[in-house]
């Protein structure tokens, strides 16, 4: 997973139950074995802020672990932290941010988009994308939300990941129609970049899919914890 993201700062955001939060704890993890690693929870969208409920085993694998003030608690308006901004002046070999993908979310991400800026050839931003769930169902779909997040976050995409699936019900022609919408919403936002992200067993049955990118569960999907 590391030699796909050859940044030091990689950016991921996509919609509710996209599965950015998964793919976030899995690069944070893999980066923690080969350098310093911090993983920074930006997503103010929803408020169970999803990577922080890991923070625990994520600290004990050696990640530093940032996320907004009263995260993990009942107030409804989470701050964010001044230690945030340490990320862009601090040595570290990996960051990754972890971002809602509406217009809350992205305005989350634009607050640092300075820093971003300055520091724009040693960052990745990447919009991962699941077919499966609403509004991000099809190509026009995806690439409105894609132009909503650089409008707001002040941050073109430069990788769309395709990460559809419907967790344990998933079959190989989801990611394969997924694939295909994301292919079209890429060529609207000017992407160049694709990759596929799936538990190892479904992408070896997708082999003529783009960049596999193997993930491994550690939380239940969003959306099935609602159900």
């Amino acid at each position: 997973m590391k030699d796909l993201f050859n940044k030091k700062y990689v950016v991921l955001t996509g919609n509710y139950g996209s599965g950015k939060t998964e793919l976030a704890l899995n690069l944070a993890l893999a980066s923690s074995r080969i350098g310093s690693t911090t993983l920074v929870d930006l997503d103010i969208v929803n408020p169970y802020f999803r990577s922080g409920e890991k923070a625990e085993e994520l600290r004990e694998a050696g990640v530093r672990v940032l996320m907004p003030t009263f995260a993990m608690t009942t107030v409804d308006v989470p701050a964010l932290p001044p230690e945030i901004q340490s990320v862009f002046e601090t040595p570290c070999d990996r960051v990754v941010f972890d971002v809602g993908g509406d217009d809350t979310g992205a305005a989350a991400l634009g607050r640092y988009a300075p820093s971003f800026q300055l520091l724009r050839e040693q960052t990745t931003a990447c919009l991962v994308v699941n077919c499966m769930r609403p509004l991000t169902q099809t190509a026009d779909d995806i690439a409105e939300m894609g132009q909503r997040i650089v409008q707001r976050g002040r941050l073109s995409i430069d990788i769309l990941i395709n990460n559809t699936n419907l967790a344990d019900l998933t079959e190989p022609d989801m990611l394969r129609a997924g694939h295909e919408q994301v292919v079209k919403a890429a060529e609207m936002l000017g992407v160049k970049r694709i990759l596929t992200a799936g538990m190892a067993s479904l992408l070896a049955d997708c082999p003529e899919l783009p960049e596999p990118l193997v993930i491994r569960r550690h939380m239940a999907p969003e959306w099935m914890e609602d159900a």
